[in-house]
């Protein structure tokens, strides 16, 4: 999921090497943090949140096989 989310939001952002994605693990779910720098947060985000709820989207269905939930937290 790590990875997933990191080429996400590497090609919408433009500065792709101030990118930090970080996982952690519990018994019944990930949390993946997303960092980025603050002039490319609105381009993580999107306008009302649809494309941190499509980045979502896309790691939950990429999640389904491991039988985890998987939560995307976007960081500042």
């Amino acid at each position: 999921m790590k990875e997933l989310v990191k080429v996400i939001a590497t090609s919408l952002v433009d500065h792709p090497e101030e990118v930090v994605v970080t996982e952690k693990e519990t018994d019944k779910s990930i949390i993946v943090e997303l960092k980025v720098a603050p002039e490319d947060m609105g381009k993580v985000i999107g306008k009302q949140g649809r494309i941190a709820k499509s980045i979502r989207t896309v790691v939950k269905a990429a999640a389904t096989k491991d039988d985890k939930k998987v939560v995307v937290e976007i960081l500042q």
